[in-house]
């Protein structure tokens, strides 16, 4: 069995949370166990974790190089996980796979936050040992329960977050194959060689986007976010609207653009949108200076940090859309429900967030091993770091006392305003793709081998208007096509 991530990844700590991975040098059944029942617990819903054997580690960060496990031990190990995992109850198993990396192997077992929750393990490994415990995660350790701890953990025995349900209104035919196969190769998971000849229902079994019961096999709502061609059919206004208002709220002027499709894609699509038509660079030369500053209206990673954000907390039982306002002094991201009750007011407004609970446990994962967003409780800070290497103004983060909504507001830079920039760029000024060439970038982009032909077919134009966007785009220096036609590559130019 495959994971749906890389051993690099992993031992990289840049997308799953250093708190989320153990590293061990071998096998030991009682820790481990321990470990595996805390990640099915998942008390924070954060999506379980990983365990990495074959790796020293200090203070939790991997020492390099990675000394690996001997090849003869392999199989033992793996008797010995499946053996030793009968022992949690209610039963779970975590998936198990050996990796490679730099010429040395290794094992590692993904426990997921499990759909049967609280589970329970020996409190030893010795025989007579009958007592059990609810193992929980806190921080990057694995501990025993307080009272209230336990109390919170059985409370959730019953509350499966949104995400990671199935969906009994779906069937497995609605999630497509192509779409899993690109989002396994974009990241370098192991199990897009084995998609190529593997059983559908057992490669989505692997990505626990399905249900368990092999006789009841439904998609999970995280599966079809992603991997559904129209997310939308389930999941009412599940889409980002891009409305710019050029004489701001009161005015009679409205252009609106609408997203849909998978999650990762409408945020991609969106994010092109915005940096071609509202985010512009300014160039100001200074006397006596030989080098001119140079800015932008809006800081392009404060966007998509934000618009991440709000994609990866929106409640998809909701049927609201995710709003980007774009007014002449400002963008507001507006998604719902608001910020989860560990979030307070107060803090917002200091920029002291720790969000303890998480909405969507699993939304998050796929949306960072696509590198769309930070890891937990790190995405403001990227917002304020962003905005302020760009001299913008500091952000606005809102929610109101019922917590209907959240709006991230950020502010334009201060000399756009003084030179008219948004508000002359709106009425005509900005750079701006049409809707087809968008269309014909976001399947280069996804597919860097596609053909002319295979474009033409997957954006609905006919083969010869594709041939002149094609060509247009390529005059225009934003694409280029590198090797034979055949065997070649389309490379969008930054």
């Amino acid at each position: 069995m495959g994971i749906p991530t890389n051993i690099k990844t992993l031992l990289s700590g840049l997308v799953v949370e250093w708190a989320r991975i153990e590293f061990k040098e071998s096998w030991d059944a009682e820790a481990a166990l321990k470990t595996i029942c805390a990640f099915a617990n998942d008390i924070d819903n954060w999506g379980g974790g990983y365990i990495v054997l074959g790796v020293n580690a200090e203070d939790g960060r991997p020492n390099f190089p990675p000394q690996g496990l001997p090849t003869s031990k392999l199989d033992k190990i793996q008797k010995e996980i499946l053996n030793k995992c009968k022992r949690i109850q209610p039963s779970y198993l975590p998936v198990v796979e050996v990796a490679d990396y730099q010429e040395k192997k290794f094992i590692v077992i993904w426990a997921p936050g499990g759909n049967s929750r609280p589970y329970s393990s020996p409190k030893t490994m010795a025989k007579d040992d009958k007592e059990r415990v609810y193992w929980i995660r806190k921080m990057s350790n694995t501990v025993k329960p307080s009272e209230d701890e336990l109390r919170d953990l059985f409370s959730l025995s019953n509350n499966v977050p949104f995400d990671d349900r199935v969906n009994h209104f779906a069937e497995i035919t609605d999630l497509n194959i192509t779409l899993i196969q690109s989002y396994l190769k974009e990241i370098g998971s192991s199990l897009y060689e084995e998609s190529k000849s593997m059983d559908f229902v057992d490669l989505c079994m692997n990505m626990r986007i399905i249900g368990s019961l092999p006789e009841y096999t439904k998609p999970k709502n995280v599966g079809l976010m992603f991997f559904s061609f129209e997310p939308d059919k389930f999941f009412p206004y599940a889409q980002i609207d891009v409305v710019e208002f050029p004489e701001d709220l009161g005015g009679d002027r409205i252009v609106e653009k609408t997203f849909t499709g998978p999650l990762h894609i409408q945020l991609r699509e969106a994010m092109l949108y915005i940096k071609n038509r509202i985010i512009q660079e300014e160039i100001v030369k200074l006397p006596n200076v030989p080098e001119a500053r140079r800015f932008y209206n809006y800081p392009e990673a404060a966007i998509e940090e934000a618009l991440a954000n709000a994609v990866y907390h929106k409640g998809y039982d909701e049927r609201e859309p995710i709003e980007v306002r774009v007014l002449p002094d400002r963008i507001q991201i507006v998604s719902h429900p608001g910020a989860d009750r560990s979030v307070t007011i107060e803090g917002l407004k200091e920029y002291k967030v720790y969000n303890r609970r998480y909405r969507n446990r699993r939304i998050g994962d796929f949306l960072k091993e696509l590198r769309l967003t930070e890891g937990r409780n790190t995405g403001f800070g990227k917002i304020i770091s962003a905005l302020g290497h760009n001299g913008s103004p500091s952000p606005l983060f809102e929610t109101d006392d019922e917590r209907l909504s959240f709006v991230t507001t950020i502010y334009q830079h201060s000399e756009f305003e003084k030179s008219g920039g948004l508000n002359g760029g709106l009425n005509g000024g900005l750079k701006s793709l049409s809707e087809n060439e968008l269309k014909v970038l976001n399947c280069i982009r996804y597919e860097p081998s596609i053909t002319i032909k295979q474009i033409s077919e997957k954006v609905k134009v006919s083969l010869r208007t594709t041939e002149r966007i094609v060509s247009e785009l390529a005059q225009r220096n934003i694409i280029e096509r590198q090797g034979s036609k055949k065997t070649g590559e389309w490379v969008i130019k930054d």
